[in-house]
């Protein structure tokens, strides 16, 4: 799987035509802003890819001119998932902004939003109180995310949420309660939802795996933690992506205090090399 930094300039050469194209294009008001819409969706695809790769200046700003576009298209659903974008990026250096972020991102959208939209904007909330370490209010975002994928039937959703589903929540659900050290309820969702993970999803797997090493070594398994993080060092070697390596750091670090296993010693020599 491709990370961030083989996808980056692909992506924002994308959006850039497109951003070219409505600037000098004669059209109806209907057509400039469904592709005002396209161009929103691109600067998302843009900034992400951005953000996966290390570059935060350049996401942010991708992020908030996506947020723009979808303004002006009157494509509250899109302005929204800017929004959740923006949130979790901003959450790891100023929780509360995260959080504010996040909870606009919901509101932008609305009640009326495609049950994906919603379910995908919620668990973003959740996340963004989990790393505030708000349980409560982490459980109530992650019980509604899962009552609107329950809404999910035959009707059209934005291509842009196909990928959200009971899996993708589970794994989401287990990073939360990983970082609310809860690692009983993060150690069962993780494992569930990473069975059912291809290797061919290099980047996604191994980034998912370091929470689950990270639940493992709260539970005091250290074993088990060192086994999981040399899974996730093998599948993230060769991804074109920071984020793994950058989750599994502090992960690293705190099993140095047992490099007296055979199964640490193993794997610290591994991501020394």
């Amino acid at each position: 799987m491709l990370g961030g930094g083989d996808t980056y300039r692909v992506y924002l050469g994308e959006y850039q035509a497109t951003k070219a194209l409505i600037r000098d294009a004669t059209c109806s008001e209907g057509t400039y802003k469904a592709l005002l819409s396209v161009l929103s969706e691109q600067a998302q695809q843009a900034g992400w890819a951005a953000f996966d790769c290390g570059r935060q200046a350049d996401a942010t700003g991708l992020y908030e001119a996506s947020h723009t576009a979808a303004v002006e298209a009157e494509d509250t659903a899109l302005a929204g998932n800017a929004l959740a974008f923006l949130a979790y990026q901003t959450v790891s250096g100023d929780r509360q902004a995260g959080i504010e972020t996040a909870a606009r991102s919901c509101a932008t959208a609305g009640p009326d939003a495609a049950p994906g939209v919603r379910a995908l904007l919620q668990e973003r909330l959740a996340w963004a109180y989990a790393v505030a370490g708000l349980a409560t209010e982490t459980e109530r975002a992650l019980a509604a995310a899962e009552s609107a994928l329950a809404e999910i039937d035959d009707a059209p959703q934005p291509d842009w949420v196909a990928w959200v589903d009971r899996n993708e929540l589970s794994i989401m659900t287990g990073r939360c309660w990983t970082e609310l050290r809860r690692p009983l309820r993060a150690v069962p969702a993780l494992e569930t939802a990473l069975a059912e993970y291809d290797d061919a999803h290099a980047r996604d797997k191994s980034l998912y795996m370091s929470w689950l090493a990270d639940s493992y070594m709260a539970a005091g398994e250290i074993e088990q933690a060192a086994t999981v993080t040399s899974r996730a060092l093998d599948l993230s070697a060769g991804v074109a992506s920071v984020r793994p390596r950058e989750r599994l750091a502090p992960v690293l670090r705190r099993l140095g205090g047992h490099r007296a296993l055979p199964e640490v010693a193993e794997v610290l020599e591994k991501a020394q090399a």
